[in-house]
Order: structure tokens, then C-alpha cells, then sequence
């Protein structure tokens, strides 16, 4: 019953966020809100298992992934703030950001909740786990797409050449 009042609760939030956004398919907010709703679902179906055998391989493999995705969206955030210059939030930025992380990889933040997706996967894999873990992949790199779209809207050929050298969530990989 917790899990489901948590669920509504941080659901509320994710709307309210997301609202402005949620009826436009062209938007990487549609997306997003999706992306956002089906790892939070993953999380809440995994909570049980999160420090259960804390050594086993899994357990391991799955702390690789949570930490790998702490550093991503610290860098991410940061690096944003201070070199993209917002007006507002981070979504705001003025300029294009291709230093730090952002030198290897488009979409650090998106490929942080990836990898935060894939740390929760194996705190206990199972269908139901590899079905959400994979849907939220799924609408995480549709976000990603759009987002670029918005990009180059907004940045011009500039995004365009930065597309070309970088890759989307792992560096030299994807």
C-alpha cells in the first residue's frame, strides 16, 4: 500500500513537471514524463531488494550502475549550470555545452537515469523488472531523439556538428 500512495505521490510531481509538455508528441517532455513514470515503477518494484545479500554478484554489479549514474547527473547538472548558461532552469541553457562530460556524450542526464534504470534492474532481475527497466529505455532515448530535434532548432548546425563527434549516453559506445 506504500509503494502505491509513493507511486501517486512522486506521480503528482512528475505531471506537474511535465504539464506544459504532455500533449505535444513533438516535445521531449512527452517522452520524458513516460520515461520518468515507467523507472518509477521499476524503482518502487525493486525497493524490497536494495540491500538484500548487499555482496552477492548482482547486488555488485547493480552499485556499479547507481554510481556511475551519481557521478553522470552530478557532472551533467553541473555543467550545465555553469556552462550552459540558463535563464531559468537547466532546460533553459543559452548555450551549447560541449565541455566536461558533455565533451563525450549529448545526454548525460538522460544516460544517468539509464544507468540508474539498469542499477535497479539488478537489485532483483526478473521479467517484470526487464520489461520496465527496457520501456524506460525506451522513452528515455525518444526523449533523446526530440530533444535533439529541439536542439537544432535552437543551436543550428552548431548541434548539428556536435552530434557527429559525440555519442548519445556512453562515451565511444552509444
Amino acid at each position: 500500500m506504500i509503494k502505491i500512495i509513493i507511486f501517486l505521490l512522486v506521480s503528482i510531481v512528475i505531471t506537474k513537471f511535465s504539464w506544459p509538455t504532455l500533449f505535444n508528441t513533438r516535445s521531449h517532455g512527452f517522452y520524458r514524463f513516460f520515461a520518468f513514470e515507467f523507472l518509477l515503477i521499476l524503482i518502487l518494484v525493486t525497493s524490497t531488494f536494495w540491500f538484500y545479500r548487499p555482496f552477492s554478484f548482482f547486488q555488485l554489479i547493480s552499485w556499479a550502475f547507481l554510481i556511475v549514474s551519481i557521478i553522470m547527473v552530478y557532472r551533467g547538472f553541473s555543467e550545465l549550470r555553469n556552462f550552459g548558461k540558463p535563464t531559468g532552469n537547466i532546460e533553459t541553457t543559452t548555450s551549447l555545452v560541449a565541455s566536461g562530460i558533455y565533451k563525450y556524450i549529448r545526454h548525460p542526464l538522460y544516460g544517468s537515469l539509464i544507468f540508474l534504470g539498469a542499477g535497479c534492474f539488478f537489485k532483483n532481475p526478473s521479467l517484470l523488472a526487464t520489461s520496465l527497466f527496457s520501456v524506460s529505455t525506451v522513452f528515455f532515448y525518444a526523449t533523446a531523439l526530440a530533444e535533439e530535434q529541439e536542439n537544432i532548432l535552437k543551436f543550428g548546425e552548431e548541434y548539428a556538428v556536435y552530434i557527429n563527434r559525440t555519442r548519445m549516453f556512453v562515451p565511444y559506445i552509444f
